[in-house]
């Protein structure tokens, strides 16, 4: 059980959903449930890997907690020195004020930079937009970040297009870094890059979060990628959060159907059940006209009757290890050294 003040973030039962318009008036004809209905917390310093398919709702999951959408419910509390913050009833100046307790490091390091602004200009302009440095101050301020994510500060004056793809996310690593966050949203912050490339990123990151003590969520499709950072993994299905639990324990067992075909799917060189692999049938379900009951049965293997109309929460099966699947206790399901 976690101690108040250990905890930095609660998510309680967020949802978002987006809206389907038709016809000439532009009338709400049906949502799409992008997330729907998820609860977790973080820890102070801990890293949660969020990871499933493309369209799961991940990315939003992130934009919702730095409030760069507007959640449809729920709630969203930062610990901010032991007072509960909900950041969705934040707005205007309190808002602004409170977006440096928590950062985002964008997925593509090409886009996610102003092409017409210098390395000075990128990572100083959280400090300048914040009012807490200017002129040589501000210079010293990013000299020392862009030495930190190891970056030769000789190239200050520099445009994004002279930066190799590593180099432009770890301009990104500093801009996130610039006023000392709490909580890093790091989407797909890898997925760009090459695989060499993507090592040294992975490794600034787990040097930084022990130096800073951060907490961050990061979201990625790559489970070897979430292996190798996170603490704890939470597993998305269109919308919702099927499992979660410890690195270690997800990856060698599994207790959603769902986790152990992302799992198979994973090279390894060695596997507990040796050339084991779970093909899921079928398409996605449409978040915007879920199945009944699990919403995974369509495509589940293990499916029973009760799966097609009852809904299940997550529970936790064992100790801090949450899945949401009515044959959780009963299956054995296969998962990967680690």
């Amino acid at each position: 059980m976690l101690k108040a003040n250990d905890t930095l973030l609660q998510v309680k039962n967020l949802k978002k959903y987006f809206p389907i318009r038709k016809g000439l008036f532009r009338r709400v004809c049906g949502y799409v449930k992008a997330v729907d209905d998820i609860t977790f917390s973080m820890n102070r310093g801990e890293t949660l890997g969020l990871v499933g398919e493309s369209g799961c709702g991940k990315t939003t999951t992130g934009r919702l907690i730095l409030k760069a959408f507007e959640a449809t419910s729920g709630e969203i509390m930062f610990n901010l020195e032991n007072t509960l913050i909900n950041i969705h009833q934040l707005s205007g100046n309190e808002l602004r004020c409170f977006r440096k307790h928590m950062q985002p490091i964008f997925q593509d390091p090409f886009s996610s930079l102003n092409p017409r602004m210098t390395a000075l200009g990128i990572i100083g302009e959280p400090l300048v937009v914040n009012r807490l440095a200017s002129g040589k101050q501000l210079e010293n301020r990013v000299v020392e970040l862009m030495e930190l994510v190891g970056l030769n500060s000789k190239y200050l004056k520099r445009y994004p297009h002279a930066f190799s793809g590593g180099q432009r996310q770890r301009i990104g690593v500093a801009r996130a870094l610039a006023l000392n966050p709490e909580l890093i949203i790091a989407d797909e912050p890898v997925s760009a890059l090459d695989v060499s490339i993507q090592a040294q990123i992975l490794n600034l990151l787990k040097d930084l979060q022990k130096k800073f003590n951060l907490t961050t969520l990061f979201i990625s499709h790559d489970l070897s990628v979430v292996e190798h950072i996170s603490d704890r993994v939470a597993v998305m299905y269109i919308g919702q959060i099927v499992e979660m639990s410890k690195t270690t324990n997800l990856f060698m067992n599994p207790g959603h159907p769902y986790a152990e075909a992302l799992l198979s799917a994973v090279p390894r060189i060695s596997r507990k059940i040796e050339g084991k692999r779970t093909y899921l049938g079928g398409e996605v379900a449409d978040p915007a006209s879920p199945p009944s009951g699990c919403t995974f049965h369509p495509r589940c293997p293990y499916m029973e009757d009760i799966c097609k109309t009852r809904l299940v929460p997550l529970r936790e099966i064992s100790p801090g290890h949450f899945v949401k699947c009515h044959l959780a206790e009963k299956l054995e399901l296969n998962g990967i050294e680690v």
